[in-house]
């Protein structure tokens, strides 16, 4: 378990209007958040985790203190709105599945590591904390999607060129099994209540970049349903 990760309650520092759907219906009602994690090289090919490590020392970014390595945020990060502002034009979105406990259960949805890459560049943990986190206000039963759980696809759109075009996609196989997640994150009871955590993401194609806009999206192709959200990002100018 990771001693940074609480487990006990806190005063709510978000309450998000979100939606969970299950085989029984759909619920909306208002969500306290209290505490938000940002799992970070959660490859399954740890080879290709610790060579990309490597790559990254090369230019400077230090090696993360654990694999994976759990940030943390604040949870007045989290948002479901569909346009955010970041400082400079050196941030970008990123396509990742966003687990929630809630009320006891445990819940799927997706959302946007939107991150500043300029100040990833000198530290991460402080990166994770400069910009809104875009999610979808819409949630899966976690148990639901359990049985087929490798098969749900993540993917993501910029905007560029005045075109929409690909930025990310693949299956969830390519992170670690939320389980394992999970018990690494905050030991065998799992996701403390009121606890959201972003899952790890996947290449970007043509490298990572900014946009005006990213559009995400996990689909899951054997219960024929989809979520997807999406967000324009306005430039703030850096006076320094």
């Amino acid at each position: 378990m990771n001693p940074d990760i609480p487990r006990g309650d806190s005063a709510a520092l978000t309450v998000l209007a979100l939606r969970f759907h299950s085989t029984a219906g759909v619920v909306s009602r208002d969500v306290d958040i209290r505490h938000l994690i940002v799992a970070g090289w959660t490859g399954r090919d740890r080879a290709a985790v610790e060579k990309h490590i490597r790559e990254l020392e090369e230019i400077g970014v230090q090696r993360p203190a654990s694999v994976p390595v759990f940030y943390r945020a604040s949870a007045s990060r989290l948002t479901t709105t569909t346009a955010i502002e970041a400082i400079g034009d050196a941030s970008s979105g990123e396509v990742e599945f966003v687990l929630l406990r809630d009320r006891g259960s445990l819940w799927v949805g997706v959302g946007s590591d939107h991150t500043d890459r300029k100040v990833e560049a000198y530290n991460v943990t402080v990166s994770k904390q400069m910009c809104d986190k875009p999610i979808s206000p819409d949630f899966w039963l976690f148990d639901e999607a359990v049985p087929h759980w490798d098969q749900l696809i993540l993917r993501s759109r910029i905007a560029e060129n005045g075109a929409s075009v690909p930025y990310q996609e693949g299956t969830v196989a390519a992170m670690l099994d939320p389980r394992e997640l999970m018990a690494l994150a905050s030991g065998a009871a799992g996701l403390a209540e009121g606890t959201a955590m972003f899952c790890g993401t996947l290449a970007a194609k043509g490298g990572v970049r900014p946009s005006g806009r990213f559009d995400f999206e996990i689909e899951d192709p054997v219960l024929h349903r989809r979520i997807a959200h999406g967000y324009a990002i306005a430039t703030l100018p850096n006076a320094g």
